[in-house]
């Protein structure tokens, strides 16, 4: 299994719906942060819970934040957050959401990218 990822900057990917398993890859491919911009149940019951991915980020060693944002519209605050998040966690930072489009959109808002 690989990591369906889209690299948008040196210190930020983004990538689909990834699950527990995907985090030992993720570390693996070097990433040291996570960052889930996907509310939990959004994809239905097959979708996996933002804890369960969290233990599995947890115990690759990754850094995991959960930012669940509106797939149609990102707040300022989110915004404002998701930057804060690329300037604090330790790089690079490996985001996802369903298609990854939400992740790439909160980046191009919040760096001018």
């Amino acid at each position: 299994m690989s990591l369906p990822i889209q690299q948008l900057s040196p210190d930020l990917c983004v990538a689909p719906q990834l699950d527990p398993a995907a985090m030992q890859l993720a570390a693996e491919a070097g990433f040291k942060s996570v960052i889930n911009n996907r509310p939990d149940h959004e994809g239905g019951a097959e979708q996996p819970t933002s804890a369960q991915i969290e233990a599995a980020a947890r115990a690759a060693g990754l850094e995991y934040v959960h930012l669940p944002v509106n797939p149609s519209v990102q707040t300022p605050e989110e915004i404002a957050r998701f930057g804060e998040l690329l300037q604090t966690l330790p790089k690079p930072v490996l985001a996802f959401c369903r298609s990854g489009g939400r992740c790439t959109r909160l980046f191009r808002a919040a760096t001018g990218g």
